[in-house]
């Protein structure tokens, strides 16, 4: 079993990891932008490296842009597919290979996760959850959004040096997200821990130790889903989970892999978007104040919260066929990587981008969220939370501060903090 984990590893993340670090030695800009600290930031030197070189450059073999117009055009053209283990651009050797050691669990970033399958399958996937995360069931979410967030900042009461991650940024969506899926509230800590040991399967070029660790908890996740959907059809529910149960379109496996993608996606980037919110608001009194005397500015906040620094700073697609693109050949199976975070802090459609500007007018315009069919499903959710959250903190806490710079996450890719011990005095 180690060894095709092993082996599993290295075809998917050990010779990526080699290939940046000799690239980063070279001098070249991918490996510096996959390895420099603080390089995916959309206003980083290496994105603004990128940007003169052109809108949609070649380099280091593959085609990478930070142009707002063409990462939108991209995310939403058919023409393009998502990056997966079975694509069809991959040589057949590797794909054989991958299929041999595929271990059946239950792995975001791997099919039959929805967020690496395209159509017809992701259609059909997405059909049969998609309610329950659209516009009337997030509405009516709104009075239990509220009720989940008063009650935190009430345990905060209680600790005056708590920390704004596990204490409250955390919390708040892991609830939300078990009450839409029927999980029981005694999971909470174990599904924020299945989520932390999940999220870098969502990166690649993972070193060998972090893979087996997330490996070895996808293990801890099939055999609960295992067990829960399998109760689920004996007791079916009025729960979404219970949903993909009782459709007999779905494989057992489909359904494990997309419950889990439900549960780690609905709180995983609203973690990391509270989290990177409450630094900047923070870091940022001026627009605390503005925000005081003007809370109609909340919705708003969270919009440049995620343009100013989303939790998923770049992405990729393959190339169905050949396509030409601002005078650019790009030939079919052909990588083109996408830097959401550089086009989010492009000039052209975000004026004085390194600014944070809460009321921004076209902050809504970011793609935070990815564009297309392959648009966060818990978007609405994400922004409901993520508005109501933050207001009740800092209504309650207007002079809430950092005791100290937050810690950042190890990860790269997916922007967030591992801890942010604060200090709170409510007036």
């Amino acid at each position: 079993m180690l060894t095709r984990t092993w082996t599993r590893w290295l075809l998917m993340h050990g010779f990526l990891r080699t290939y940046l670090r000799w690239s980063a030695r070279r001098g070249e800009p991918l490996g510096n932008l996959a390895l420099h600290p603080d390089s995916l930031l959309g206003s980083s030197p290496y994105i603004e490296d990128i940007r003169r070189q052109g809108r949609i450059p070649r380099m280091s073999g593959v085609h990478i842009t930070a142009d707002y117009e063409i990462c939108r055009l991209v995310l939403r053209d058919r023409r393009f597919g998502v990056v997966s283990p079975n694509h069809p651009a991959l040589p057949k050797p590797i794909r054989w290979m991958l299929a041999k050691t595929d271990p059946g669990l239950p792995n975001l970033g791997e099919p039959p996760s929805m967020l690496v399958t395209d159509p017809p399958d992701h259609t059909r996937y997405r059909r049969m959850v998609g309610h329950a995360f659209g516009p009337k069931a997030i509405a009516a979410l709104e009075e239990r959004v509220a009720e989940v967030a008063d009650d935190l900042i009430d345990r905060l009461d209680s600790n005056p040096r708590p920390d704004l991650i596990s204490d409250f940024s955390a919390q708040m969506p892991v609830t939300i997200i078990a009450e839409i899926l029927g999980l029981p509230q005694d999971m909470h800590s174990t599904l924020l821990k299945w989520g932390d040991s999940g999220a870098p399967l969502l990166e690649r070029g993972l070193d060998w130790t972090t893979y087996r660790d997330a490996v070895k908890d996808l293990a801890e996740i099939k055999q609960y889903f295992d067990q829960h959907l399998d109760r689920l059809t004996a007791e079916p529910r009025d729960d979404v989970l219970s949903m993909l149960v009782a459709n007999d379109e779905l494989t057992r496996r489909e359904q494990m892999a997309n419950a889990a993608l439900l549960l780690d996606a609905g709180f995983l980037t609203t973690v990391n978007m509270l989290g990177n919110g409450i630094a900047l608001l923070t870091s940022h009194p001026d627009q605390l104040e503005l925000l005081a005397a003007r809370p109609e500015l909340w919705p708003n906040t969270v919009e440049e919260i995620l343009r100013y620094d989303g939790p998923v700073r770049m992405t990729g697609r393959v190339a169905n066929c050949d396509v030409d693109i601002d005078n650019q050949h790009i030939r079919s199976g052909s990588l083109v990587l996408l830097s959401l975070a550089g086009a989010n802090h492009d000039p052209t459609v975000f004026p004085a981008p390194a600014q944070f500007d809460v009321t921004r007018d076209n902050a809504a315009e970011h793609l935070a969220f990815s564009s297309g069919i392959h648009g966060c499903l818990g978007a609405r959710l994400a922004r409901l939370e993520g508005a109501i959250a933050l207001r009740a903190l800092f209504e309650r806490y207007p002079d809430l501060r950092l005791d100290g710079p937050p810690i950042p996450h190890p990860l790269r890719n997916l922007h967030a903090y591992r801890s942010m011990p604060a200090k709170v005095s409510a007036d």
